[in-house]
């Protein structure tokens, strides 16, 4: 079973801005954001997932995308170390929750900011790093150290794609949904390199801002933010079935389905 490290939007809004989604003038609804938070969860439950909650927190509006927690693998925890000072309080509620629940805590040097499981995922056996907007390329030296797993850095040149989790969706079964203009021609390379074309999903831009790569994905299933028509049906074509959920709230933010979970298995 696929367990996930969420918390509840008790305290979510836009306070500040730190992405090119988040527009303080444009305020999140908590009503409406706490009704699809809910929605959001009780979709992964029903497609198998099991939820950790952990306790929101007053002032961190963003604690919310526990995506950013840090990396979770084979029982190791790397907490994240943010590059904005407005989340790097939430480092200290993150560790604590990871310490309690029995993970080997490691932590990364205070000046090398990574920014968790937004930035470096994959499949099992080849993992990606996002960096330049957020994380920095050489944690990836150091966190292939750790987890003994090899990371490809790929760099992220749109401001509106800052995380990878935001551009960057890799199946269960092999398949990438990704948006390629978010990365540098380099990083196109190595992932035309890596992943065969027949395994690969241009998601449009129309969907790809409206977070259709930030989805979560679990055994057959694939959770994603409504509205993305053209990538529910190659999903379905490909022996998916995608469950659309809305999160435009959140979206205000600049996140959606992945964010807000961070996968602990």
């Amino acid at each position: 079973m696929t367990r996930f490290l969420v918390c509840p939007p008790d305290y979510f809004g836009i306070e500040y801005e730190i992405n090119p989604w988040m527009r303080i003038s444009n305020a999140s609804d908590p009503q409406r954001s706490a009704q699809q938070w809910h929605a959001l969860m009780r979709q992964l439950e029903a497609v198998g997932a099991k939820l950790e909650r952990m306790e929101p927190v007053k002032g961190l509006p963003d604690l919310v995308f526990t995506a950013n927690a840090g990396f979770v693998a084979n029982g190791i925890a790397v907490p994240s170390r943010f590059r904005h000072p407005e989340r790097q309080r939430e480092e200290e509620h993150f560790t604590r929750w990871f310490i309690q629940h029995g993970f080997r805590v490691i932590t990364l040097d205070p000046t090398m900011y990574f920014e968790g499981a937004g930035d470096l995922l994959g499949f099992p056996d080849l993992w990606f790093g996002g960096y330049r907007q957020r994380s920095d390329i050489r944690a990836y030296t150091v966190l292939t150290d750790i987890f003994h797993q090899e990371i490809l850095p790929l760099e992220l040149v749109d401001s509106h794609f800052y995380h990878l989790d935001t551009c960057f969706c890799p199946l269960s079964g092999g398949e990438l949904l990704y948006y390629p203009p978010a990365f540098d021609n380099y990083a196109q390379t190595v992932i035309n390199d890596r992943v065969p074309s027949h395994r690969r999903w241009t998601v449009p831009r129309a969907e790809a801002v409206r977070f259709a790569c930030n989805a979560v994905c679990v055994d057959r299933h694939v959770v994603l933010p409504a509205g993305c028509p053209q990538t529910m049906e190659w999903l379905t074509a490909h022996g998916y079935e995608p469950h659309p959920v809305e999160l435009d709230e959140f979206m205000k933010a600049g996140g959606a389905a992945k964010c807000l979970t961070l996968a602990l298995d």
